[in-house]
């Protein structure tokens, strides 16, 4: 009899784990220089160049679901979910943090971003049968807080500069809008391919952001010849953020734990301070200060919220802090803000 079908599959090579890790951590830490190359160095308008991006990855990820054989539909619900939470995640989430990078150093940007655990926190207690935060996680709250406050401390001094450039504010409201999405995920499941849904969610959602700058007049913005740097950064971020990225996390979620995979929430925003200093942006203390602040903070959230009122008794599963692919594995289930 062969027992050859039994055996557990050979684990990857230490060596694939450590590319695969350093693929993610690069892919994603450094997608926001990308971002501000393209709105702030090419000038190029942040809707559409945000929404184009995001859209045909969509579609490249449906065709290339469509070549596999799998399930192109959805019902009704998960549709309307996935147009909702496409909004939630790009227009409001991706087009908040494309625009603000306009003023806003690439570095600040992805600390600010980093933030989006803190806001997971606080507005899953406002969420019906939401987990609540214990002693320890509102200890984090603050201390995050007090990280975005040490990070904002040289415009603090002058608060017209606040008013002057809102850019922070909407870096702010950006990480607001992504942990939001990321509990109407986690609190209405999807029934059908999450895979799917992911295509879907970028199709949808990137479209929509995209039909934002053809109203907002953005056409108008677009340079008359399309540069060596406005191409560079577009398919960056096309090839190197949305898909490179997306393709790391999703196989390492099939060789290492979730919560290995999901360092990349820590690791984002050094890469990001380490790039945006070699281009030349400045790395002050009180950036240093800040994203040492805000991530302690982010560790004693995520470790910090007790049971759900309903089910105290209930085991307690680790969701992936959202930032730039809505994937916990792959055709399983995903994190929230996977495309920033």
């Amino acid at each position: 009899m062969n027992h050859s079908s039994s055996q557990p599959p050979k684990p990857p090579a230490t060596w694939a784990i450590v590319l695969a890790f350093t693929l993610l951590y690069t892919a994603w830490g450094t997608t926001y220089l990308a971002i501000k190359r393209g709105v702030q160095n090419e000038s190029l308008p942040p809707a559409l160049f945000g929404g184009t991006r995001i859209c045909l990855a969509g579609l490249l990820l449906l065709g290339y679901l469509a070549v596999r054989g799998r399930p192109l539909g959805l019902s009704r619900r998960d549709l309307a979910l996935v147009a909702m939470t496409g909004c939630l995640l790009f227009v409001a989430g991706n087009g908040l943090v494309t625009l603000a990078q306009k003023t806003v150093p690439s570095s600040v940007a992805a600390v600010l971003v980093a933030t989006t655990p803190l806001w997971v926190g606080l507005l899953g207690m406002c969420w019906p049968g939401g987990e609540r935060l214990g002693g320890r996680g509102w200890l984090g709250l603050l201390i995050g807080l007090g990280g975005v406050l040490i990070l904002l401390s040289p415009r603090l001094h002058d608060l017209g500069a606040l008013v002057r450039d809102l850019g922070p504010l909407l870096v702010l409201g950006s990480a607001g809008s992504w942990a939001l999405g990321s509990l109407v995920m986690r609190h209405h499941r999807l029934r059908g391919s999450h895979l799917t849904a992911a295509a879907y969610q970028m199709v949808l959602g990137g479209g929509a952001l995209a039909l934002v700058g053809l109203a907002a007049g953005e056409t108008e913005q677009l340079p008359d010849h399309v540069t060596m740097g406005a191409a560079g950064a577009f398919f960056y971020l096309l090839v190197v953020g949305s898909l490179v990225g997306f393709v790391s996390y999703n196989w390492l979620l099939g060789h290492v734990t979730a919560a290995q995979a999901s360092t990349y929430a820590y690791v984002n925003p050094a890469v990001a301070v380490l790039v945006g200093w070699a281009d030349g942006e400045d790395m002050t203390p009180w950036l240093l200060a800040g994203i040492g602040v805000i991530l302690a903070g982010v560790a004693l959230v995520r470790g910090g919220a007790g049971p759900r009122p309903a089910e105290s008794k209930a085991p307690a599963t680790e969701e992936p802090p959202p930032c730039p692919a809505l994937l916990r594995e792959a055709d399983r289930a995903l994190p929230a803000g996977y495309d920033k």
